[in-house]
């Protein structure tokens, strides 16, 4: 795996560069947000690590272009520990969010966490590629993790890939925030959910006919979500 440190402080570039690579894992670095995008357009990283206070460009900026290209796996790491913050970064597409101060070891596990969600899934006692939903409407292969709405390829994040397999595995199952932040991202969120409902909304965006009134993604009110098709008949 090559990740893409962008870190602008040195210490915690060199504790991040040193336990990567006992991982096994290859490393880049840079400091400069202008850089860094150009860094992954040269190299297409496995990962990047995206603190969000840097030089050249803001690291929301940065998470924002590289997404406009590419669904690589990001992990923002800033000392910005509002929870405003994380939501405004989930909102831009990273697919995790941790704050500083920090264990290394944390941040290993988040990404190996974060790995299990790009792994293939299967659907309980399905054997099915390719599934259907609302007269082909919406295609989920998930073989290659390639989604069409309507038509259109629809660039899910590992993240939002992974809500999407776990909802449609069980149609009308409504599943609270708390199950799907441990289901999805392999851990429980410590907060009122508002992460979870970041990625819902990234996903609706991508989706849903109307975002603004979901057919396929429908909020629970006072427990969580539920996706509430059941596949095509195949044919």
């Amino acid at each position: 795996m090559h990740i893409l440190i962008v870190e602008d402080e040195p210490k915690i570039r060199d504790v991040l560069i040193a336990y990567f690579e006992k991982e096994g894992w290859k490393t880049d670095y840079t400091s400069n947000g202008m850089e860094a995008v150009q860094k992954f357009d040269f190299h297409q990283h496995d990962l990047i690590i995206l603190d969000l206070m840097l030089e050249g460009l803001p690291g929301e900026e940065v998470c924002k272009r590289i997404r406009e290209k590419s669904n690589v796996p990001i992990i923002m790491v800033t000392s910005k520990s509002r929870e405003i913050d994380t939501i405004n970064g989930l909102n831009l597409g990273a697919d995790d969010y941790i704050v500083k101060p920090f264990r290394a070891k944390e941040l290993i596990a988040r990404i190996y966490a974060l790995f299990r969600r790009i792994a293939p899934v299967k659907r309980e006692n399905d054997d099915e590629k390719v599934i259907r939903f609302f007269g082909g409407k919406l295609v989920i292969n998930m073989e290659t993790r390639e989604v069409l709405a309507d038509g259109r390829p629809a660039p899910l994040t590992a993240t939002e890939f992974k809500l999407l397999s776990v909802l449609i595995r069980k149609p009308g199952k409504v599943y609270s925030r708390a199950d799907l932040s441990y289901t999805v991202q392999g851990y429980r969120f410590q907060g009122d959910g508002r992460a979870i409902d970041a990625h819902v909304k990234n996903l609706r965006k991508k989706i849903e006919p109307d975002p603004g009134a979901p057919l396929y993604i429908v909020t629970v009110v006072g427990t969580g979500y539920k996706f509430s098709m059941q596949p095509d008949e195949p044919e």
